[in-house]
């Protein structure tokens, strides 16, 4: 344990407080997330580039991007992000109730509360055969593309992808159903480090959608 008044020296990197250069680099990564619809890790990599640090500078954690995030839009979004917001919420919930048979569970910044209208729209599905979500799709006429990404619970999971028209913003948004097996649906329940739920199902999305004002 320190002592008062022991001096604690802090790292510098091209003159700057390593905790201000955090800071610095959440708040140009959540300007490219917000202006450019990029994911938290493509938008922290860029604003490295922007700022002219090495490749190798210690980056900020997703917390940090999406707190950097929330003061963004809350200054320059204000306006027009809870209306985009809740497009995207209703959006989501067409697919849920589309594919209401495999647990549908709403994630990413369109849960949180922190999406645009260049967000795209994350839904969890929990069965016991991916295959059959395939179907559904098929079944539903929609143009998907499968492929295979690193899941919440660190193995690879079948993500299937596709565009979808929002009448509400007059474009179309990219929806990503990532599946998973029945039994990964427990731990997803749980709270994030911060006390949050990670994702919603279809009440909990219908519960969103009626209790915002916009």
């Amino acid at each position: 344990m320190l002592q008062p008044g022991t001096l604690v020296s802090v790292p510098f990197l091209n003159g700057k407080n390593l905790n201000s250069l955090s800071l610095e680099i959440a708040a140009a990564a959540a300007s490219l997330v917000v202006e450019e619809g990029l994911e938290y890790g493509s938008a922290k990599r860029r604003a490295l580039k922007q700022l002219g640090l090495p490749a190798r500078t210690a980056m900020p954690d997703n917390p940090a991007v999406e707190a950097a995030v929330v003061e963004y839009i809350a200054l320059f979004c204000a306006d027009t992000q809870p209306r985009e917001l809740a497009a995207l919420r209703q959006q989501a919930l067409v697919w849920m109730q589309r594919m209401v048979a495999f647990r549908p569970h709403l994630t990413g910044a369109v849960w949180h509360g922190t999406a645009t209208r260049l967000s795209d729209i994350y839904i969890q599905l929990f069965c016991d055969d991916s295959k059959s979500a395939e179907i559904a799709l098929i079944e539903h006429k929609a143009d998907y593309e499968p492929r295979t990404v690193t899941g919440f619970t660190g193995g690879r999971v079948e993500m299937l992808s596709l565009s979808s028209l929002c009448k509400e913003l007059g474009e179309n948004i990219g929806v990503h159903l990532v599946v998973y097996d029945h039994d990964d649906l427990r731990g997803a329940l749980k709270p994030d480090v911060h006390g949050r739920k990670s994702r919603g199902d279809v009440a909990a999305v219908q519960a969103l959608i009626e209790n915002t004002k916009v």
